[in-house]
């Protein structure tokens, strides 16, 4: 079955392009001109990816991507937008997406990486599908964790981040390996990103004063144990 990907984008000559291009790629493709009607697609037809402009008229990227994201789809999401400001790429990764490509783009370089947030987004098949710990439980297959039997709202990167350390239990990773794991590796952030994404993920998930689950390995980087230490 062809990987589906959704075209939000009010540009039609952009819009057809991208939309000729992706499939002769062979990947299924459906587009929508506006973000409310791109958000209904995205939530009905359930794409492997959204290819999201920002400025649109009726609602723009910024909220179809928070919409989408309190619906609990964790379908990765790329931007797309004339503004190259830091803070707007900051925003946009703030409020759940997963990449954020510049206007013009290299359509080369965009089909890399859709590709690349396609691949990303499927759990390896050795990954655990249900797991527990301490009042946490993850079903990674449902995409649901819960904490003391009530659902956590996590995000989607958040969300990437708690499956690859569980993946790695009882390893050690560093945080480039886990920059380069879940934001990929042309992300040019720094790796304080990922301590802040182990503090809230902390905060939901292990709030004990002394973590329990999620630890730190001093000079090293992060550990994941089912066991309470």
């Amino acid at each position: 079955m062809a990987d589906r990907v959704l075209l939000i984008e009010d540009d039609r000559n952009i819009l057809r392009g991208l939309e000729i291009n992706l499939g002769i790629e062979g990947f299924e493709v459906r587009t929508a001109e506006n973000g409310a009607r791109g958000l209904k697609l995205a939530l009905e037809w359930r794409p492997d990816l959204v290819v999201l402009d920002v400025m649109m008229p009726e609602m723009d990227g910024y909220e179809v991507c928070r919409r989408l994201r309190a619906s609990g789809a964790r379908v990765p999401v790329i931007f797309l937008s004339a503004k190259g400001a830091e803070m707007d790429k900051v925003m946009g990764l703030d409020l759940g997406a997963d990449d954020f490509v510049t206007k013009p783009f290299s359509l080369h370089e965009l089909l890399a990486r859709i590709k690349a947030q396609i691949r990303r987004g499927r759990s390896p098949k050795d990954d655990p599908a249900l797991v527990s710990f301490g009042k946490v439980e993850a079903d990674f297959a449902r995409g649901e964790v819960r904490y003391g039997g009530a659902v956590v709202d996590l995000t989607a990167r958040e969300f990437r981040l708690l499956q690859y350390l569980v993946s790695r239990e009882g390893r050690v990773v560093t945080r480039q390996m886990i920059l380069d794991a879940v934001w990929g590796e042309d992300y040019f952030g720094t790796e304080r990103t990922v301590d802040n994404f182990v503090t809230r993920l902390r905060q939901k998930l292990d709030p004990a004063e002394e973590p329990q689950h999620l630890l730190t390995v001093r000079g090293m980087g992060y550990r994941f144990t089912r066991d309470s230490r």
